[in-house]
């Protein structure tokens, strides 16, 4: 008799959860969409590599079995509150404002390199920021991984590259930001980096603001060596370097990162390819030290800099010195590049040089390369050349 009893209480208990749960979903079917549910940016991670909309950019997303770029969440970063995993897009997500040489290389590298910093970043998607759409097509060409092997596939964040305009139209934030647009895109270098870390970046969420600045802001120009904690030019006497000079403190007091770069190149990028083509006195003396760094080394050390938040480096408010850490000079810089087949075999000589002017200052980044974890993969410019 109980056995009967407890049968019939539980045939009615079903009933009554089925009723609820038929109850229910017709109260939610019922319901109009909100503006949540109609935000563009949730149809962006599955858009295909063409735009379709004013708001979806151009994209490409890896797999429909989307899963994290690295298997293991951040460690040792701060939510500000917010509970992991709720706050998906903010926990995950990156932004590359200035999606040039720099920027599309820090995009292919997060996208295709699924080892990169493994047990510190957890980034889904990727979102590269351009001025206009003219270069979208090569750029998502770039950035797409031509390994489509099923593992890699599977890992891959998705990649969106939006014009600014669209990015703001979405009224989104966004744990992660890089800031490498150059000072020439704007009338006030400090105001437009300041517009971005209001509009893009959640301070909240316990990611990194990084701001790609320039070892030029240092004052040494007579052979010093300098380091992070070096003075820079006055701004007010040097109003080029200037306007880099205020982006950093704007930066630095809302609590970014800055990330003071060598001089960058690429194989045909850089001074070496305009002192050895234009055919014209490459202005300063041979023997003036010049310090350099690949954009892709570049690009590597931004990710650093990410990883470091996630193993817990306070890097908020920290300014770096990123070189390759051999400084060359002009006359050596003219002479590795003549060592690659690109500019060797006598397709061009070397050029004849001004002999006044400053020594220039020779760069010592071993600070931010031990905080950072932070190696270059090309350790000189001439290695580099050598190679090419």
């Amino acid at each position: 008799e109980f056995g009967a009893r407890r049968r019939a209480m539980t045939m009615r208990n079903c009933q009554v959860s089925f009723i609820s749960l038929w109850v229910l979903t017709h109260s939610l079917l019922a319901i109009p969409l909100s503006s949540s549910f109609l935000n563009p940016s949730l149809s962006i991670r599955f858009a295909s590599p063409t735009k379709s909309s004013n708001f979806e950019g151009h994209c490409f997303k890896s797999s429909p079995k989307h899963r994290p770029l690295f298997s293991s969440p951040p460690l040792g970063i701060s939510g500000g509150g917010q509970d992991e995993g709720n706050d998906e897009e903010s926990e995950c997500d990156l932004v590359v404002v200035g999606c040039g040489v720099l920027g599309t290389s820090l995009c292919r590298q997060l996208v295709q390199n699924i080892q990169t910093q493994q047990q510190f970043l957890n980034i889904q998607s990727v979102v590269g920021v351009t001025g206009t759409t003219n270069n979208h097509a090569s750029i998502l060409e770039s950035v797409q991984n031509t390994d489509q092997s099923s593992s890699s596939v599977a890992q891959q964040p998705s990649f969106c590259v939006k014009t600014y305009d669209e990015i703001i139209s979405e009224k989104r934030k966004y744990k992660n930001v890089v800031f490498c647009a150059p000072p020439s895109k704007f009338d006030n270098y400090a105001e437009a980096l300041e517009n971005v870390m209001d509009d893009l970046w959640d301070q909240n969420a316990g990611g990194v603001f990084a701001f790609t600045s320039s070892g030029g802001v240092y004052e040494g120009k007579d052979g010093e060596t300098v380091n992070e904690n070096f003075p820079t030019i006055d701004p007010e006497k040097n109003p080029r370097q200037g306007r880099i000079v205020y982006a950093e403190r704007t930066c630095i007091a809302k609590k970014g990162t800055v990330l003071r770069l060598a001089g960058l190149y690429t194989l045909d990028r850089g001074a070496h390819n305009y002192w050895l083509t234009s055919g014209k006195t490459v202005q300063g003396r041979p023997s003036a030290f010049v310090n350099l760094l690949s954009y892709d080394d570049a690009a590597s050390a931004c990710i650093a800099a990410l990883a470091a938040a996630g193993r817990g480096v306070a890097v908020r408010g920290k300014t770096y010195l990123i070189s390759d850490g051999n400084p060359t000079t002009r006359e050596g810089i003219c002479q590795s590049a003549l060592k690659s087949k690109q500019y060797g075999d006598g397709k061009y000589t070397m050029p004849s040089f001004e002999n006044d002017g400053p020594l220039g200052k020779i760069y010592d980044g071993s600070f931010s390369n031990t905080e950072l974890k932070w190696t270059p993969t090309y350790e000189s410019f001439d290695k580099f050349m050598t190679s090419h």
